[in-house]
């Protein structure tokens, strides 16, 4: 009689969730295998079973980072009707979430990503440029919305000139927030920056 098959004891969901982490605070090239067998509590055998090896799985962690942590603090400058206020939310809620985890944060994978290896690495480049076109996008479409209720209306190219000059701020403050252990520096430096972006848009 054929006895049953062993269950997996990691899922592929949760080696991709606790490597995420690991990637996320580390980063790519110094995180090892023995590192990601300790952050997984998974053997290096499972490991590569479901993945192959280190580089797949760090590509599987930045496919299921635009919807693990990228959705819940976004969506709202995505959504229909958004303005410059959620986008104000967007920044306070990543920051208080950096706050929480304890500063200096660990940035943004995407971002990190791309100072690290994206250059290099065309399948990670693809991915983080993917990610960049969706902050473009989101910001974008706050900012129409804003635009549409301000009396002096500025013209669509500025405005997606103002959404990429968003993304790159963003980027860069969550890269600064891995460098400092105040969270109100990095908050007052957002604010300072939508202030900017306000006074733009005003008459």
């Amino acid at each position: 009689m054929n006895s049953m098959p062993r269950p997996k004891a990691h899922t592929r969901d949760h080696l991709v969730a606790t490597a995420m982490h690991q990637f996320w605070r580390y980063g790519f090239e110094s995180t090892s295998m023995d590192d990601l067998v300790s952050a997984t509590g998974a053997s290096r055998h499972a490991i590569y079973s479901e993945f192959g090896n280190k580089d797949e799985l760090f590509l599987a962690c930045l496919d299921a980072y635009p919807g693990d942590v990228v959705t819940p603090a976004f969506a709202d400058v995505e959504k229909e009707g958004a303005s410059l206020t959620d986008i104000s939310v967007y920044f306070e809620t990543q920051i208080t979430l950096a706050q929480k985890l304890g500063m200096p944060g660990p940035g943004c994978l995407m971002a990190n990503t791309m100072t690290e290896i994206a250059p290099q690495w065309r399948a990670a480049k693809t991915r983080v440029s993917r990610h960049n076109s969706r902050l473009d996008a989101g910001f974008l479409n706050a900012l129409t919305t804003e635009n549409k209720n301000r009396k002096t209306r500025l013209p669509e190219a500025t405005l997606k000139d103002m959404a990429g000059a968003l993304t790159v701020f963003a980027q860069g403050l969550w890269s600064f927030s891995r460098t400092t252990r105040d969270a109100d520096d990095v908050r007052s430096r957002a604010t300072a920056y939508l202030a900017l972006i306000d006074a733009r848009m005003s008459p």
